[in-house]
């Protein structure tokens, strides 16, 4: 009897403390939930049928690759999966979402390879190649001209002519097109290491540059850009710009300030044709490969667009590889003295640790800038994150962009992951999407939710982002309070229209 009463007594004690154990365990899980981007966005009656359909059809993507690990596309290069995860019902939920704002474009990669082919199909385009002494192969220079250009090479020919000439069209326009991607069949072997994909990277720019400069093109192609994020359910671009130089076919030339404000002209025509289009700002960004007199220049340069096209000046940046630009520390007298500017710095985008390049972070930071480009070195210096969260600077997240240029490969492995745990000011954006070939918005936000971050991370997340987007830019508080207001209706109206049956 008495033992009776003892083995009673211990397993009364032993079930107890299980069931203290899974209330601990179940107040940890909600309290680190609650942590994360958007783990605070209670989702009401309406949202709460769109994200059963939604994780319904994620749990099923995961839940398959978890047993099937080779399959998972997000441990794949991007341009082996690309085609494919577009068949995916939670892709094609995202690409209906309305998502925002993208904070994190450049100019010149704004449209892919296709819009670019029916470019050359224009008049008075000339062409050449000569061999590159970086890539194998040849080198492709293109003009627009009223003549035979006199410069870079000896055997202009228009791309008309040459394209009549040709024994089969097909072929002439299939190796011309793959002058305008780094999208290969066998990405592993064409990009073996990091510098490999930026040589081509930066010949991809130098190819498209003088074929978008030409100034009836370029302002076309920027119209022609704002219509397509649009139809990515984006309202609102920054964009960062070298201002290049705008050319006529006599071979004249207009100033950066010209540059400028044919962007200004053209978000004017657009917002006239598409008035739900919130609209755009430019970031000053010209390259970090240059000294301390060609920085004074930039500046000059910054304070005069500041000062002649505030409506759409954000602020500025540098761009170019990390690895191998001027890091921002050999700068700071002369960025000390610009503190009329905001600062949207490039900063951390590397693999190393205890650099210069991640260094840029200090820098960044201490400078005051108001976002941070990248940013995929940060997870490495605790005390920044800490800053981060405190100065509440926003983190341009950019994963195709990481991945195509060699930071990760499986995207479980990227640092947004820590990022989302923790809570922290992220937007997402897809820096160069024409380059490779990627959606404005809706592919990086499909990866970002399937492959970087947590399986659990539902529908709160995706509205979080979107609305991190608009909290985060440059858009002046009057202005940005209504483009708030403007994508809630947006999402009011996604939401109330969802039919789970079409996915």
């Amino acid at each position: 009897m008495r033992l009776l009463i003892v083995l009673s007594i211990i397993f009364a004690h032993g079930a107890c403390d299980i069931a203290d154990y899974y209330a601990k365990r179940a107040k940890l899980a909600e309290a680190e939930n609650l942590l994360t981007v958007g783990g605070n966005y209670p989702l009401d009656h309406k949202e709460t049928i769109v994200n059963r359909c939604l994780m319904q059809h994620k749990y099923r993507e995961l839940d398959y690759a978890f047993d099937n690990p080779q399959y998972f596309n997000c441990s794949h290069h991007f341009f082996v999966y690309k085609n494919k995860m577009r068949e995916s019902k939670v892709y094609k939920i995202i690409k209906n979402m309305p998502k925002g704002a993208a904070l994190h474009v450049h100019d010149m990669a704004l449209l892919g390879p296709d819009y670019v082919m029916n470019l050359t199909y224009m008049d008075n385009l000339y062409f050449c190649f000569k061999p590159d002494p970086v890539l194998s192969g040849n080198h492709l220079f293109l003009q627009f001209a009223n003549q035979l250009p006199n410069k870079t090479c000896d055997t202009w020919q228009l791309i008309s002519d040459a394209r009549r000439d040709a024994k089969n069209v097909t072929e002439f326009d299939f190796n011309l097109r793959k002058h305008f991607t780094l999208v290969v069949d066998d990405p592993d072997t064409a990009y073996p290491a990091i510098t490999d994909t930026w040589d081509a990277f930066m010949n991809y720019f130098t190819t498209i540059i003088p074929l978008v400069t030409y100034r009836p093109v370029w302002e076309q192609y920027f119209y022609d850009a704002l219509k397509k994020y649009r139809e990515d359910n984006l309202m609102y671009i920054e964009v960062r710009s070298v201002l290049p130089n705008l050319y006529e076919l006599d071979g004249s030339t207009y100033d950066q300030i010209v540059t400028a404000k044919s962007y200004k002209k053209v978000l004017s025509r657009f917002i006239k044709d598409y008035p739900d289009f919130e609209g755009a700002k430019i970031i000053f960004a010209p390259s970090r490969y240059v000294g301390n007199a060609e920085l004074d220049a930039y500046i000059e340069t910054a304070r005069s667009l500041k000062n002649q096209v505030p409506e759409i000046f954000a602020g500025f940046d540098l761009v170019g590889q990390e690895d191998k630009g001027k890091p921002l520390i050999d700068f700071v007298p002369k960025l000390l003295q610009a503190n009329d500017l905001n600062f949207f710095f490039h900063a951390g985008e590397t693999d190393w640790y205890g650099t210069q390049t991640d260094g840029n972070l200090y820098d960044a930071i201490l400078l005051g800038t108001k976002r941070i480009g990248h940013a995929y070195a940060l997870t490495k210096h605790p005390l920044l994150m800490k800053e981060v969260v405190e100065k509440d600077i926003g983190l341009e997240i950019n994963l195709i962009s990481n991945s195509v240029l060699s930071l990760v490969k499986d995207l479980r492995n990227h640092p947004l992951n820590t990022y989302v745990a923790n809570g922290m000011p992220v937007v997402l954006s897809s820096d160069d999407p024409g380059a490779w070939e990627a959606e404005p918005a809706s592919d990086d936000f499909y990866v970002a939710f399937v492959g970087a971050s947590s399986r659990l991370s539902d529908l709160s997340l995706l509205k979080a982002l979107g609305e991190n987007s608009l909290k985060y830019s440059a858009l002046e508080p009057t202005r940005k309070a209504a483009a708030l207001r403007k994508l809630n209706f947006q999402w009011k109206r996604f939401i109330d229209n969802f039919d789970c049956s079409k996915y």
